[in-house]
């Protein structure tokens, strides 16, 4: 049992949803015709589903209401007018563009500002942000701080931009060939990382003295600024909301994916303060999305949105809770010798795939190993955060080798109680147990773009996995 202290639910449950377990043997055959990728398993044969935060929340009675009253125009919807006016109230900007989610908002940004020969610098790549980036022609570069590649680091904030490396490139680059830099807040593939308010101001007072726009991705930025005010000392005791206007303010746009910190289960929205952006924008998404007052939209979605947003910073007490609970499902794996990013993070538990499988080597794919046995051991499903979600270079098809592989546990919010975490620790625990049977994979087969969500994979056989471990341990001794 975690020592962690785990706050009491700031609501009580009126619906609920059955959830069933299966055999391992029918888990067996489950993540076999899923070709060893949890994003290919059916939801049925799932019992406790961490495969990912996103849309998978729980709505409110008041969001279900608002949704009846959605008003489903073409053109002119006044849903969206309550869409804008929300976000204009939550964040602070002052246009408004919604997408049928983040990555929709993410296209339509990098189609307006890249071209050919840019770089976009950010704080770690994320998977959509990076491949809109490379097919509009740009290229991506990582300032991120060191500490935010060491899983065991302290660091309070290791989503930080390294002003150093920031500089270095603006002073090797043509200016005008950097649009933008990306700032996630928190950094998923670092283990949910926060960035500090202290770094965001650096970072844009440094960028708008040159002319570089900042833009951050929100996706999960109201539980950036609870972990602002938790570990920034000069931020104890604010409101959230106020943090969160704060680090909006420092930017000129954002990307939002709404399935997350709004507690929707569809929605997105570029948000910018340029009116010359905005328009282009806005025509932008006519012909990607939708007409630009519902961008792909139902006028329910942009209801439920829209209040999801007005929810998440009216108390503090929703996330922290949510937080709560992502600390104590860590403390909890933790104590039970489960290696882990540390320190924990926002939306999610991130196990150390290379710690925990240390006889596969990354050309194996660890942590995609680790996921599918993990899922077979207990009908947890996690996902992969490591060498197969950093694709290959667009141009040599070499692999991206990231230092971290992870698997991400992430917590959907209003949706699991203490005891589903408690079984998913002793289910981790299992794995542990087992970790040296559990063999490396190989693909079967390759998408050329992000290839994590539809990629199969086999088990290596146990043959070949032994040669290599049985070197790995000699080369160990001599060295």
């Amino acid at each position: 049992m975690s020592t962690h202290e785990l706050l009491p639910e700031p609501y009580k449950i009126k619906v609920i949803e059955p959830i069933q377990a299966i055999s391992r043997a029918q888990r067996q055959a489950a993540i076999d015709a899923a070709g060893y990728n949890t994003f290919l398993l059916r939801s049925d044969d799932v019992y406790i589903d961490l495969l990912t935060d996103s849309g998978t929340n729980a709505m409110s009675d008041s969001q279900w209401a608002w949704m009846m009253v959605g008003d489903e125009a073409y053109a002119g919807s006044r849903s969206f007018e309550h869409l804008r006016d929300a976000v204009q109230q939550v964040y602070g900007y002052r246009y408004v563009v919604p997408t049928h989610q983040g990555r929709g908002a993410e296209h339509i940004l990098s189609k307006c500002l890249i071209r050919p020969g840019c770089v976009v610098p950010g704080n770690m790549y994320f998977t959509t942000t990076r491949l809109h980036q490379e097919l509009a022609g740009g290229t991506f570069v990582d300032v991120i701080i060191d500490e935010a590649h060491d899983p065991d680091s302290q660091h309070p904030f290791k989503g930080n931009v390294d002003l150093e490396k920031l500089e270095k490139l603006t002073l090797e680059m043509d200016i005008s060939k950097i649009p933008y830099i990306t700032i996630g807040a928190p950094v998923n593939m670092a283990g949910g990382q926060p960035v500090s308010l202290e770094n965001l101001r650096q970072v844009s007072e440094f960028c708008r003295a040159r002319g570089i726009r900042v833009v951050l991705d929100a996706a999960r930025a109201i539980e950036n600024a609870r972990l602002i005010q938790e570990r920034e000392a000069d931020q104890a005791g604010r409101p959230v909301k106020d943090i969160l206007r704060d680090m909006c303010s420092l930017t000129d746009a954002c990307t939002m994916s709404a399935k997350k910190d709004a507690f929707a289960n569809i929605g997105g929205f570029l948000a910018v303060n340029d009116e010359g952006l905005f328009e282009e924008a806005k025509n932008l998404c006519a012909v990607y999305e939708g007409l630009h007052t519902y961008g792909g939209l139902a006028g329910r979605d942009m209801e439920a949105l829209a209040q999801g947003l007005r929810e998440a910073v009216e108390r503090d007490e929703w996330v922290a809770h949510r937080i709560s609970q992502v600390r104590y499902l860590w403390e909890n794996l933790k104590e039970r010798g489960i290696p882990l990013v540390h320190p924990c993070g926002g939306h999610a538990v991130f196990v150390d795939a290379r710690r925990f499988l240390t006889h596969v080597p990354q050309s194996h794919y660890p942590a995609q190993s680790l996921s599918a046995a993990i899922y077979l051991d207990s009908g947890v499903r996690g996902m992969e955060r490591g060498i197969v979600s950093a694709g290959r270079d667009p141009e040599t098809r070499q692999e991206h080798e990231p230092e971290l592989e992870l698997v991400r546990l992430a917590l959907p919010r209003r949706v699991y109680t203490q005891s589903h975490l408690d079984f998913v620790a002793d289910g981790l625990r299992k794995t542990w147990l087992r970790r040296d049977e559990i063999p490396g994979l190989k693909f079967v087969f390759e998408p050329r773009y992000l290839r994590f969500f539809q990629a199969r994979f086999a088990p290596i056989a146990a043959k070949a996995r032994g040669g290599k471990r049985e070197a790995a341990l000699a080369r160990g001794k001599q060295g």
